[in-house]
C-alpha cells in the first residue's frame, strides 16, 4: 500500500516505439482525458503501475494526490479498514478515527493494484461508492461523500473470476468503462533494445558504475529470450548485471530460469508447418544444452567440446549460431585464461 504525495517530481516515461506501445499511449491519452473509471489489464511485469501514473498525470487532478493500494498485500480482515477509514472504538485496537484510502485520495485519484483480489464483502461496498460516491467509515453511521476518480488493475481474467463467482459482475462493469491492455514483452520485443539502455543508463547512474557496453552476442540473446516476466523481469536482470558488473550475470540468470522456459523466442504456432516449429524447439533445447555445459566447465570450450562429443570448432560454430556469449566476461570485460583454451 502506497501514497504517493499530490505531484510526482517526473511522469514516469511509457516507453517503446512498437506500434502495441504506441497504441497504448494513444489509449492513456484519451482515458485521462475522459475521466471515466479505467481498468488497466495485463500480465504481471508489463507495467501496469507506470500505466495510471501516466493516467493521473495526465488528467486534470495531477495536483491532488494519487493514493495506491496493492490489494493483495493486505489481509482480507484489514483491508476494508484500510479503504474506508474507521471510527475510534470500531474495533479492538482501534483507539482513534482514522481516514481510509478512500478519503486520503479526495479529489484525487485511487488506483487499486490486483482488484481481483478484493474480499465480495469489499466488492459491495466499493460498488457503492461508485454508484453515488457515498460510504461509512468501519463502525460508523456518517454518509461521506467523495470525489475520486477510480483506476483499477489486475493480471486475472476477471470474466472468467465473475463465472466462478468470485468478482461481482455489476462491479466488472462499473470499473470496466475504459479498457487498457498491456502487451507481453514477448509481443513486442523490438522494444528490448530501447528498454535495455534506458535500464542500463538508470542503474549506472544510481549505482555509480560505468560499465562497458553489452556484446552484440549477449544483445542478441536478451532480444531473443521469451521473457515470461515481462519489463520488470528485464529491469531486474539490468540491475543485476549492473551490481555485479559482469555478463555472465545475464546468461547465467537466463540460463537459471525455470526448465520450462526458453532461451529464445519458440512459442508453438499452429499456423507454421509442423517441420519447421520441430526445427525451431530442437535449437532451442541444443542451445540450452549448449550453454548449461559451458557453465559446469567454466566457459572452457575445449573440455565442453569433449562432454558434448563434439568438435572444438562445430562447438564455436554453434556457440555463435546460438547467439551466445564466445567467452564469459569478467567485471573488467576480459576472459579467464581457461576460456581462451
Amino acid at each position: 500500500m502506497q501514497l504517493i504525495s499530490p505531484t510526482f517530481s517526473s511522469m514516469p516515461e511509457l516507453l517503446g516505439t512498437s506500434p502495441a506501445m504506441s497504441a497504448v499511449r494513444h489509449q492513456v491519452e484519451l482515458a485521462a482525458s475522459a475521466g471515466m473509471p479505467v481498468l488497466i489489464t495485463g500480465e504481471s511485469g508489463t507495467g501496469k503501475n507506470v500505466v495510471a501514473q501516466n493516467l493521473h498525470m495526465l488528467s486534470g487532478r495531477r495536483d491532488r494526490a494519487f493514493v495506491q493500494v496493492n490489494c493483495p498485500s493486505l489481509p482480507h480482515t484489514l483491508i476494508e479498514s484500510e479503504l474506508f477509514g474507521y471510527e475510534q472504538g470500531a474495533f479492538t485496537g482501534a483507539n482513534h478515527t482514522r481516514n481510509g484510502k478512500v478519503e486520503q485520495a479526495q479529489n484525487g485519484t485511487l488506483f487499486l493494484d490486483e482488484i481481483g483480489d478484493l474480499d465480495a464483502s469489499v466488492q459491495a461496498k466499493l460498488l457503492q461508492v461508485l454508484q453515488d460516491f457515498r460510504f461509512s467509515r468501519l463502525g460508523g453511521t456518517e454518509e461521506r461523500v467523495v470525489d475520486i476518480w477510480l483506476i483499477c488493475a489486475t493480471h486475472r481474467n476477471l470474466q472468467a473470476d465473475i463465472k466462478a463467482g468470485r468478482f461481482r459482475s455489476d462491479l466488472y462493469y462499473r470499473i470496466n468503462v475504459v479498457s487498457i491492455e498491456l502487451p507481453s514483452l514477448r509481443d513486442h520485443r523490438s522494444d528490448v533494445p530501447l528498454l535495455l539502455n534506458h535500464f542500463l543508463r538508470h542503474y549506472e547512474l544510481k549505482f555509480g558504475r560505468s560499465l562497458d557496453p553489452l556484446s552484440s552476442s549477449v544483445r542478441k540473446l536478451l532480444e531473443s529470450y521469451h521473457w515470461p516476466g515481462n519489463v520488470r523481469e528485464l529491469e531486474n536482470l539490468v540491475k543485476r548485471y549492473v551490481v555485479l558488473g559482469t555478463e555472465q550475470a545475464i546468461v547465467e540468470a537466463l540460463n537459471g530460469s525455470d526448465t520450462t522456459s526458453a532461451l529464445s523466442p519458440f512459442i508453438p504456432d499452429s499456423s507454421l508447418p509442423l517441420r519447421i516449429q520441430t526445427q525451431r524447439a530442437v535449437r532451442v533445447m541444443e542451445r540450452q544444452i549448449i550453454l548449461r555445459a559451458l557453465n559446469e566447465h567454466r566457459w572452457n570450450r575445449r573440455k565442453t567440446a569433449q562432454s558434448l562429443d563434439i568438435s572444438y570448432r562445430a562447438l564455436l560454430y554453434k556457440i555463435k549460431d546460438a547467439g551466445l556469449p564466445r567467452l564469459r566476461q569478467t567485471g573488467s570485460g576480459a576472459s579467464s585464461p581457461e576460456e581462451n583454451q
